[in-house]
């Protein structure tokens, strides 16, 4: 008898982009003269730029040639792209990181779902709610969630970090001790960020607990404003304590490429059950050379290109051109007299729902009233409930026409 993994029992209803997607197709099947916006699922528009494509085009033609022909490659990534890293991302910003202690992969998702073999099924975790759901999905999976509480809405072995309005969306520090605590900032879904200040009392928590914090820094490249930090190894002793997780999909437009990287410092250390040190480093190392090959040549040499003179002024015009659609977004909520959050360091605005409406209530009036689809916040988590995401990574007619739908009423 084939047993299956009963963790996967667990999990809740589909996953949120699925029963969006489902409820989309449904009703256009129904109304086929209805043009619909989508600013939900948060997949860019905008086409990968010219020295990006370019370099590709050169990365082909070498698999062409019998001197310039690659087959396996790394499993960590290429020296030229993980250099290409080290120098841009991190020591621009003052920041030591050695290139083996990047990893080059082919997605943050898969990576902030990966994460997780190396970690004992008993470790305690934490998570910001509401939150993006493959953190909670896959620690459901791994066994680390117990039993799910219909009543509260929880999982029973989950410690839920609130991130409403009420505490102007900074998550409060565990009142238990956690081993496993997952950040993301700018944060998705609400689109706020966190000072150096506030990082900093993670990070001695993280300290003082001997605790591990996945911190998820994909729309780094949307950070507007001076005083935030672009990675969490701006703050002092974070790389005794964080793994971060970065993107080439919202940055250089790479949803389809699919290209990203974790950083696993080397004083990071995890335990055994007999208290001895392990190097996560090396356990990681060892998760990537057993169960991936490596991101393809071609897709790494456009990576690098990402961080070229000209790749940078070209990306940095996309994402100049997703900004200012958050920025039309959100005041076009707000001239329709919607409380707005986000929108200003990131590609992603949180609003408040109608009073009296479930953020599921809202989307079915948001789709049949306006065509304009977007993300319930329930989706995202218990304390998601009355506020719901819109992405600004529509093109630039679509996000105007569909906030003067929303403001002339349609």
């Amino acid at each position: 008898m084939i047993k299956i993994n009963e963790n996967f029992m667990n999990l809740q209803d589909s996953y949120l982009f699925s029963t969006i997607a489902k409820k989309v197709a449904e009703y256009t099947e129904k109304n086929p003269d209805k043009k619909v916006i989508k600013l939900g699922i948060g997949d860019v528009t905008r086409p990968i730029v010219p020295a990006v494509i370019r370099a590709m085009k050169k990365a082909v033609e070498e698999q062409g040639t019998q001197e310039g022909f690659r087959g396996y490659g790394p499993e960590q990534g290429y020296d030229f792209l993980r250099k290409a890293i080290v120098e841009n991302d991190y020591k621009s910003r003052g920041i030591e990181i050695e290139e083996d202690e990047i990893f080059v992969s082919d997605g943050a998702k898969c990576d902030c779902g990966n994460i997780v073999d190396i970690f004992a099924q008993d470790n305690k975790v934490a998570i910001t709610d509401p939150v993006y759901p493959v953190y909670l999905d896959t620690n459901v999976m791994s066994g680390r969630s117990g039993k799910w509480d219909e009543d509260k809405n929880i999982y029973e072995n989950i410690v839920y970090l609130p991130v409403t309005a009420q505490n102007d969306f900074k998550p409060e520090l565990p009142k238990e001790k956690v081993d496993m605590i997952y950040l993301c900032f700018p944060n998705n879904p609400t689109g706020t960020v966190l000072d150096k200040k506030e990082l900093k009392k993670w990070i001695e928590y993280a300290k003082e607990n001997k605790a591990v914090i996945l911190y998820d820094s994909a729309y780094e490249a949307f950070i507007t404003e001076e005083n935030i930090p672009h990675s969490i190894y701006e703050v002092e002793g974070a790389k005794e304590v964080a793994i971060e997780f970065r993107s080439f999909s919202k940055t250089a437009g790479f949803t389809g490429l699919r290209c990203a990287y974790v950083v696993v410092p080397k004083k990071l250390k995890g335990y055994t059950k007999k208290q001895e040190e392990i190097s996560l480093n090396k356990l990681w190392n060892r998760r990537t050379c057993t169960k991936f090959n490596g991101v393809s040549y071609v897709v790494q040499r456009g990576a690098e290109a990402v961080y070229c003179k000209e790749g940078k002024e070209q990306i940095k015009e996309n994402i100049n051109y997703y900004l200012e659609n958050a920025k039309i977004i959100k005041e076009g909520l707000e001239k329709s007299g919607y409380t707005v959050y986000g929108g200003k360091n990131s590609p992603y605005v949180w609003l408040k729902v109608p009073e009296g409406m479930t953020s599921w209530e809202f989307f079915d009036e948001l789709l049949e009233k306006y065509n304009i689809v977007g993300t319930p916040g329930s989706g995202f988590g218990p304390h998601g409930e009355g506020y719901f995401r819109l992405t600004a990574f529509g093109t630039r007619e679509n996000t105007i026409e569909a906030m003067e739908r929303i403001n002339n009423k349609y």
